[in-house]
């Protein structure tokens, strides 16, 4: 059973940077596809960005130029660096694997249980 756990949520100021890692446990391989979802109370869970084997990586429009997301395979790890945060970019952030085949959109099998990042003004 693959299981995922993220860290490094937290409470930042608007304007301030934090960086989310997703650490992955069981039968993993470097073509498993990852991504990052977020989702706010009252909201629809979103798609951040995503890593995919045969295209580039994958990022919410707004979010562009803004998030940058990474894998070490070696560590089995998923990051999410986001800088110049928003308070509109408060939500459970949430990594997610794909282990069947690949496509698009992402149809990920396996969830973490979030971590939280809270932006204040």
């Amino acid at each position: 059973q693959v299981q995922l756990v993220e860290s490094g949520g937290g409470l930042v100021q608007a304007g301030g940077s934090l960086g989310l890692s997703c650490l992955a446990s069981g039968l993993i391989s470097s073509t498993n596809e990852m991504g990052w979802y977020r989702q706010a109370p009252g909201k629809g869970r979103e798609l951040v960005a995503a890593i995919r084997h045969r295209s580039d990586p994958y990022y919410a429009d707004s979010l562009k130029g803004r998030f940058t997301i990474s894998r070490d395979n070696h560590k089995n790890t998923l990051y999410l660096q986001m800088n110049s945060l928003e308070p509109e970019d408060t939500a459970l952030y949430s990594c997610a694997l794909q282990n069947g085949v690949a496509g698009w959109p992402p149809r990920y099998d396996y969830w973490g249980p979030g971590t939280q990042v809270t932006v204040s003004s």
